[in-house]
């Protein structure tokens, strides 16, 4: 990297050609630490990349496509749906059970969990992985998601090696979280911790960089399907090659619910010959902040809800579901092939343009906090992929079975700590009723994760009763 010294600063010539005349005017008058610390955030800058992310800013300014403008969905459906456990399926039930249990018992299924995000939110300090959320044993979302790793291992005898994407904020805390909660039950060598990129945030009017602190760039992680580029870049597509992994599992770290190791599930991915298979749950109010899965022009692709007009979100089927009803829940599979051939494919993955009110500090070293959105913010979607695979696969899932993300704070209408707490132990008094143990009124009750995966697991006798707070299997 260049001196971080000097009348001017490093890759002038890139800043200049760019039009980031606001940092090269700072320059002189930055304190020496400050001009280094800035010096490193340009030097991660992706300058052919940053021209293109200012042509999409230019093309918002002047209401073209880079403007977020509603797509054209006349032809648009919804794609037909496997639903989990229905006899009605094209593929049986206990046929992709059994396929689903044989890639998971002879090791060929790997999982990425993107743990990017912050549990700022959540009035949380650090990874949102580290939130408590387990109703008995305030366990955080690491512990319960990567438990089910630990669970899969027990019941079918072979580790799922697993690659953890974290952010620029998150991956030094998660790393150490890790180490201290002894990997969680796992065995480290089958875990990968790798960062996700970030890119700068650009003035929404004039295209430039801003500055968070006066040595700081204006930083934002490049979106979930920043892992794609980011799995390339940190070898793990090789790892996963080398560990003999032939699919990926992908998963979110706000829903501890999550069903992505499902054998079921797998068997269908399988079965159906899938480059691409998602799950999504039935979306019944217009208003779910969940984005739809749809199919038009042969190809099937994620519309997220805030790019659906309201009356078409509204929009009814003969039979009184929503027409756009199959909700996407970010929990995906993918043939590792298919991961190889989209790492290499050249603008694979768009890029995504977010308005957004971004603190800066301005030309006289001023933090300034706008009252409003000021700034764009970019960020990749892993399910932009879709239309690329040759075959994708959608499986309904019921949502009290895989579905409580994590996502706002105590107080808000839905998706709060309080809301995913009595998800879970919504989910455990089914499974022990369907052991037959009796649960008394108002006792909250949790499954250990990383030894039950379903009622089988569970190490209570039928007729059993629990009269007080419990982990079952602990």
């Amino acid at each position: 990297m260049p001196a971080a010294h000097g009348t001017d600063p490093p890759f002038a010539a890139q800043l200049a050609h760019a039009g980031q005349a606001a940092i090269l005017a700072a320059w002189p008058d930055l304190p020496a630490d400050c001009r280094a610390t800035l010096a490193a955030d340009l030097a991660a800058v992706d300058w052919p990349l940053l021209a293109e992310m200012r042509r999409l800013v230019a093309a918002r300014a002047a209401g073209g496509a880079a403007a977020g403008e509603t797509p054209d969905l006349s032809d648009a459906i919804t794609p037909p749906c496997l639903v989990l456990g229905s006899t009605a399926n094209s593929i049986a039930p206990a046929a992709a059970l059994d396929r689903g249990a044989e890639a998971l018992g002879t090791g060929v299924v790997g999982a990425i969990l993107v743990a990017g995000g912050q549990g700022t939110r959540l009035g949380h300090d650090g990874p949102k992985g580290c939130f408590p959320i387990g109703p008995v044993s305030g366990a955080p979302l690491f512990r319960l998601l990567l438990g089910k790793l630990a669970a899969v291992r027990r019941r079918h005898g072979r580790p799922v090696p697993l690659a953890i994407m974290t952010s620029a904020a998150t991956d030094a805390p998660t790393r150490d979280f890790l180490a201290r909660d002894a990997w969680c039950g796992l065995d480290p060598a089958d875990v990968r911790v790798f960062c996700q990129a970030s890119l700068p945030a650009l003035d929404a009017t004039t295209g430039e960089m801003l500055r968070d602190q006066p040595g700081r760039l204006a930083l934002a992680p490049d979106g979930h399907g920043g892992m794609l580029t980011a799995l390339a870049a940190g070898g793990l597509l090789d790892w996963f090659a080398w560990r003999g992994v032939e699919h990926v599992v992908s998963f979110q770290v706000d829903n501890p619910l999550a069903l992505p190791l499902h054998p079921e599930f797998l068997g269908y991915h399988l079965l159906g010959g899938a480059e691409f298979s998602t799950q999504v749950v039935l979306k019944r109010d217009p208003g779910e902040r969940v984005g739809a899965v749809i199919e038009s022009g042969g190809a099937h692709r994620v519309v997220e809800y805030s790019d659906l007009a309201p009356e078409l979100a509204a929009a009814l089927l003969p039979d009184g579901r929503l027409r756009f009803h199959a909700g996407s829940i970010a929990v995906h599979a993918f043939a590792r092939s298919f991961l190889d051939r989209a790492a290499a494919t050249s603008g694979a993955l768009p890029l995504h343009l977010a308005f957004k009110a971004v603190p800066f500090v301005d030309g006289r070293g001023v933090r300034q906090v706008p009252a409003g959105p000021n700034a764009i913010k970019f960020e990749r979607f892993i399910f932009d992929l879709m239309p690329l695979a040759r075959r994708v696969c959608v499986v309904q899932i019921d949502a009290t079975d895989g579905f409580a993300p994590l996502k706002n704070a105590a107080g808000a209408a839905a998706d709060t700590a309080d809301h995913v707490r009595a998800a879970l132990i919504a989910q455990a008094r089914r499974l022990l009723a369907a052991r037959g143990i009796v649960v008394a009124d108002g006792v909250p009750v949790e499954l250990d994760a990383a030894r039950i995966l379903d009622e089988h697991d569970i190490p209570l006798a039928a007729g059993s009763r629990i009269d007080l707070p419990t982990v079952v299997g602990n």
